[in-house]
């Protein structure tokens, strides 16, 4: 390094340190609340399904929307498929029109598809709102990470990366508690307005300033990050880092992706997304009352889902408190004795505990039975003394477990391991995956029970368990305090971190 060089490098330092000190970040709490919103929504439509199939199988329900296992596999699954597709297409969205564009445009399949669950008549109206709302999802789930990595610096962007996981659980965890009192039609309705209030806020809120950079508009780049970063701050450096980042951004090649810089990471990423959803979180939140009905929990199952979606909010908080304290690798371990655990102890007691042949499980009867038949399951539920809070304990392990480690850190490390410049192309990878993976899952896990009981599926989620132990130990590598540039030089050599950090570190945050 030259003495030119030298010498710039500490005068850059105490530039950005001064640039950042005058950071305001009130204008950029705002923006990320505006999108995140469409995270709130997403959580809220996943588990629509869970208060909302019990009634559609009860015997009460209106004929023409009452569903068999087959159809309620179906009303449960395709918002998979929906998300699927929802996530595809944002790729393309987000290239085409922009992040904050891609947010907005998402509340049209959302609004439209509860508008169809909410005045259903037929059962075609309900699959296909459900689907919509699946599309809305995907988008959402796809674009408004990135929009909050673009728009945020780097002081505050890992606590701002934790928000969208965060107001996820809390949109399922408010229709859990929606739906003690609420009408399932009406939580159709209600589902609606946060994605009507996201397009109300994000029409004030700036675009992404290395999307406007990115299309040559500098003047207007240069207006949104003041605006983000408040009136006093020297955009200049930051515009600077942004468009080297983007200047020197290239396509790869498929020979490139032969190389282990690139195939090693987007494997990691491409698995640890098909293992994340073979858990069974997905079918387990889809059908979380069904599956306590049928466990003769002493509570109401419907009281049950809501404690979990509680417990669940609480564990994604503790895991974004730990994420740069404990490490990666410790958190995953975690995870996955946790999960591994709980899907042992209920794979115990659902195998102890069959479901008599003559009356196989269905997953979703109706949970809203009289006055005597309430009595008559407490009292049952009753007879076996501690062991019916079981099945309710060992599930909020699962979630706590869930949540502290293969929730949110498989997001974290697709986003830091995946090579930027083949980023685009792998995170589509990871979103399909992910999504069919959980529409195959989440549509046999109906029929498996009905046939076999709990036991199996539970079984199956046991055995995931203990994979994913193994590929944390064998396959990721820690990635805590380590920069971009010794991640991928990681994947290069195969072996160690051997950049010194003290090299990367000097030069100014790139977005």
């Amino acid at each position: 390094m030259s003495t030119d060089m030298k010498e710039e490098t500490p005068l850059l330092k105490r530039r950005l340190t001064s640039s950042e000190s005058k950071i305001n970040n009130s204008k950029l709490f705002l923006a990320v609340f505006s999108a995140v919103i469409g995270n709130f929504s997403f959580g809220y439509s996943m588990v629509f399904s869970s208060p909302v199939l019990p009634k559609l199988k009860s015997p009460s329900a209106d004929p023409g929307l009452r569903m068999n296992t087959e159809q309620a596999a179906w009303f449960g699954s395709i918002y998979a498929l929906g998300a699927a597709a929802g996530g595809l297409g944002a790729m393309l969205l987000n290239d085409l029109i922009g992040r904050k564009l891609s947010i907005m445009m998402s509340a049209v399949p959302s609004t439209i598809g509860y508008m169809l669950m909410g005045g259903a008549m037929n059962l075609w109206m309900l699959q296909v709102g459900r689907f919509l709302t699946g599309v809305a999802g995907g988008m959402t789930a796809a674009s408004i990470p990135v929009y909050i990595s673009e728009v945020s610096h780097k002081g505050v962007r890992g606590a701002l990366g934790s928000c969208p996981q965060i107001t996820s659980v809390s949109g399922s965890l408010a229709l859990y508690a929606l739906s003690l009192v609420v009408p399932w039609r009406y939580l159709a309705v209600i589902g609606g307005v946060p994605a009507v209030l996201m397009v109300v806020l994000l029409v004030f809120m700036p675009s992404s300033p290395r999307r406007l950079l990115s299309m040559g508009r500098e003047e207007k780049a240069k207006i949104a990050l003041r605006w983000l970063r408040g009136s006093n701050y020297d955009t200049s450096i930051e515009l600077r880092a942004i468009q080297h980042s983007i200047d020197t951004q290239t396509t790869v090649t498929l020979s490139q992706l032969g190389t282990p810089v690139f195939y090693r990471p987007i494997l990691i990423a491409v698995v640890m997304r098909f293992l994340q959803q073979m858990t069974g979180i997905t079918p387990i939140l889809i059908y979380l009352e069904s599956i306590f009905a049928e466990s003769k929990v002493s509570l109401p199952a419907k009281y049950d889902a809501a404690i979990v979606g509680a417990v669940r909010l609480l564990s994604v908080i503790v895991a974004a408190s730990l994420m740069d304290k404990a490490g990666r690798k410790a958190l995953l371990y975690t995870s996955s004795m946790l999960m591994f655990l709980s899907t042992l102890t209920l794979t115990m007691i659902y195998h102890t505990n069959p479901c008599p042949p003559s009356n196989p499980l269905n997953l979703t009867m109706g949970l809203d039975h009289s006055l005597n038949d309430s009595i008559g399951n407490a009292l049952e539920a009753s007879q076996h003394g501690s062991a019916s809070i079981i099945p309710l304990i060992s599930t909020m392990v699962f979630i706590f477990g869930y949540a502290m480690g293969w929730g949110p850190i498989t997001w974290l490390l697709m986003s830091e391991v995946l090579p930027l410049v083949a980023r685009g192309v792998a995170s589509g990878l990871c979103v399909a995956v992910s999504w069919l993976t959980a529409f195959v899952l989440t549509h046999s896990f109906t029929h498996l029970v009905d046939s076999y009981g709990l036991y199996v599926p539970y079984l199956c989620f046991t055995v995931v368990c203990v994979i994913c132990l193994l590929f944390n130990a064998v396959c990721i590598p820690e990635t805590r305090s380590r920069s971009l540039e010794e991640i991928e030089n990681y994947f290069r050599t195969g072996r160690t971190f051997t950049i010194r950090r003290s090299h990367s570190t000097a030069q100014p945050p790139v977005q």
